[in-house]
């Protein structure tokens, strides 16, 4: 008979710095999100290129009440002007 020991690490998984981010259930921001989306696929990723959409995109979850209203600046949107 083998005496053999497993030893289970206990990992702790970091929550969110922001908090939870819930889901757009009803749809009010998909538009945005698939344009942010759209921008991301045709510059091959690089969010630099899609800051305007990324903007109007987390402008509107604030404005649904689905992400807590932000200061932009700590979003890191520091000289660009907030959506309208």
């Amino acid at each position: 008979m083998s005496t053999s020991m497993t030893f289970q690490q206990k990992t702790y998984v970091k929550p969110p710095d922001k908090g939870s981010f819930p889901l757009d259930h009803e749809g009010e921001c998909k538009l945005f999100m698939v344009k942010y989306m759209r921008c991301m696929r045709e510059n091959n990723r690089e969010n630099s290129k899609c800051r305007i959409e990324s903007k109007d995109y987390l402008d509107c979850r604030m404005k649904h009440n689905l992400m807590k209203p932000e200061d932009w600046k700590k979003l890191g949107y520091h000289e660009e002007q907030s959506p309208t």
